[in-house]
C-alpha cells in the first residue's frame, strides 16, 4: 500500500515536472506580432499573409496573431521587446533603428536608391545582407524589406524642377539632423515639427511646404494647402519585417525555412500591394486638380547632397564601406 502511494505520488510529481517544462515550449509556439499600422494598410496584410502561411506550413505546430496599432507597445519599446524575444516578429521602418543598428541610418541617406525598383533589388541583394547582418547582431532576423515607398516634395508655391525653385521655401521636415542639412543643401530652410502639425502651418504659411509618400500626401488632405507635388523620390526608407534571434534559434531547421520563404513571399504581397495603394492616392490627388511633375534631371538635387555625405560620414567612419556598398549597387 504504502509503495502504491509512492508511486502515485511520484508518477503526479512526474506529469507536473513535465507540464512545468512543456509550458515554454507550447508558448514559444504562440507567436504574438507587433505592428503600428491599422488593419486594412499594406504592412498589415503582409504580415498577417506571413503568419498565416507560417501555421499553414508548419501544421499548426507555429499558431500566432499580429496586434496592430502598436497595442503591443511604442515602437521603441517594441524594438526592445523583439530584441529580448518578449515579442516574436515585428515590421518596422528603419528610421528608428538606426540608434540601436548604426547600419540602418544608410538608408535615411538622401538619393542613396536610385528609384524604387532598385531600392527592391538591393535590399533582396547584397547592400540588404549587409544591414541585415547588422540587425542580427542586435538580436532581429531580417525576414524582408518591405516597400514604404518614396518621398518627394509638395509646397503650395509652384513646382519644384531645380534645387533653385527651393530657394528660401520653409520646408517641414523629420526630427533627423540628415534631414535638415538635405534642405540646407537645397537652398531651403527646414522646419522639424509633428506631422500632426503640418496642414495647419501650410494653410497659415508657417512653412511653403513639406515631404512624404502619395499615400500620406492624400490621406492627410495636404494637396488641398500644398497643391504642387513634385516627384523627387529624395528618400526612399525601407522597412523591415524580422523575427527574434531568441524565436529564431528555437525553430528546427525544416521551421526555419518556412519562416525565411513565408517571410519572402509576404515580403512580394506587401510590395505590391503598396504600389496598388499609390497608384490609387495618385490618382485621388490629380482629380483633385494637384499639379504633380516628374524630375526629370536629379543629377543637381543629388550632387547638392555632397556635404550631406561628407557630415555623415565624419560622424560615421565606420559606415563608409556599407554606404559605398549601396551607392555602387546598381
Amino acid at each position: 500500500m504504502a509503495f502504491q502511494k509512492y508511486a502515485a505520488t511520484a508518477f503526479a510529481s512526474a506529469i507536473a515536472l513535465a507540464a512545468a517544462f512543456a509550458a515554454p515550449v507550447a508558448e514559444a509556439k504562440d507567436w504574438r506580432g507587433w505592428n503600428i499600422h491599422v488593419e486594412d494598410y499594406p504592412v498589415s496584410h503582409g504580415m498577417e499573409a506571413f503568419m498565416a502561411e507560417v501555421t499553414e506550413k508548419t501544421g499548426g505546430e507555429i499558431k500566432g496573431k499580429v496586434f496592430h496599432q502598436g497595442v503591443l507597445g511604442s515602437q521603441p519599446d517594441a524594438i526592445e521587446q523583439v530584441r529580448l524575444g518578449i515579442i516574436d516578429f515585428a515590421e518596422f521602418s528603419l528610421g528608428p533603428w538606426g540608434p540601436v543598428a548604426p547600419e540602418a541610418n544608410v538608408v535615411s541617406l538622401p538619393f542613396i536608391f536610385k528609384s524604387i525598383d532598385q531600392m527592391h533589388r538591393a535590399m533582396d541583394g547584397a547592400p540588404g545582407e549587409a544591414l541585415s547582418a547588422g540587425l542580427e547582431k542586435k538580436g532581429v532576423i531580417a525576414l524582408g524589406y518591405y516597400d514604404a515607398g518614396a518621398r518627394s516634395f509638395y509646397n503650395s508655391r509652384g513646382p519644384i524642377n531645380a534645387p533653385a525653385d527651393m530657394e528660401g521655401m520653409k520646408v517641414r521636415v523629420m526630427n533627423n539632423d540628415l534631414f535638415v542639412d538635405m534642405i540646407a543643401a537645397l537652398g531651403g530652410n527646414a522646419t522639424p515639427m509633428a506631422f500632426a502639425e503640418v496642414y495647419q502651418s501650410i494653410k497659415t504659411n508657417v512653412v511653403d511646404g513639406a515631404e512624404n509618400n502619395p499615400p500620406s500626401y492624400e490621406s492627410t488632405a495636404h494637396y488641398e494647402v500644398a497643391p504642387f507635388y513634385s516627384i523627387s523620390e529624395h528618400l526612399i526608407i525601407p522597412e523591415v519585417l524580422v523575427i527574434a534571434k531568441k524565436t529564431w534559434d528555437g525553430l528546427t531547421p525544416e521551421q526555419q525555412e518556412i519562416v525565411k520563404v513565408a517571410g519572402k513571399n509576404s515580403t512580394m504581397l506587401q510590395r505590391e500591394l503598396w504600389a496598388d495603394r499609390e497608384a490609387k492616392s495618385m490618382e485621388v490627388v490629380k482629380a483633385a486638380g494637384v499639379e504633380v511633375n516628374m524630375i526629370e534631371d536629379k543629377a543637381p538635387f543629388q550632387e547638392a547632397m555632397a556635404p550631406v555625405y561628407e557630415g555623415y560620414l565624419a560622424a560615421n567612419p565606420d559606415m563608409k564601406g556599407i554606404v559605398e556598398l549601396f551607392q555602387n549597387f546598381e
